[in-house]
């Protein structure tokens, strides 16, 4: 018999890392915030656009930069540069939005997060995925499904459910 976890999302996860990392291998959309590599599982992504115009709401943390009008669907975008405590940078031709659909709550909600460049689909087999890395209890890393070694590169795969706290979500909701 299998022993499972649950993960903060409230997912149930298999207890052992070979087969963790079988349900986390899959295609990611990779994209770079600064010289870093990331992924987000595709399931997650619902389009890919350009930047326009944002609508900034008053009173909102630093990283959440407003609103989009996105074919008559009014979405919140955050910017994940500073969410992650990066320093801000002004958008070139390769910044992007990428509207993925996360759960709060137990809802989905649809929401635009902003990265410096998105790069490709890629598929990543279970044994090129690590656990991510032990920091120590201060630091939160929950958020992060594990490091990936593909193409030379290390890419860390986020669980976009969990980049942002209940708490910040309410506050991006309420925006």
């Amino acid at each position: 018999m299998n022993a499972e976890t649950q993960n903060p999302a409230g997912r149930t996860e298999p207890a052992s890392p070979v087969s963790r990392n079988q349900v986390r291998e899959g295609k990611y959309l990779t994209f770079q915030l600064a010289a870093e590599h990331y992924g987000l599982e595709i399931l997650k992504v619902r389009e890919i656009i350009g930047m326009m115009p944002i609508t900034h709401v008053p009173q909102t943390p630093a990283f959440v930069k407003g609103l989009v009008n996105l074919r008559g669907k009014v979405i919140p975008v955050v910017d994940l540069r500073i969410k992650f405590g990066m320093s801000e940078q002004e958008y070139t031709e390769r910044t992007a939005i990428i509207v993925v659909e996360i759960s709060s709550e137990g809802a989905p909600v649809q929401m635009g997060i902003i990265v410096d460049n998105v790069y490709e689909v890629m598929t990543i087999p279970a044994e090129s995925i690590e656990d991510r890395p032990n920091f120590g209890t201060r630091m939160r890393t929950e958020y992060i499904l594990g490091m990936a070694k593909i193409k030379g590169l290390v890419v860390i795969l986020l669980d976009i459910d969990l980049v942002l706290t209940d708490e910040e979500l309410t506050l991006v909701g309420g925006a």
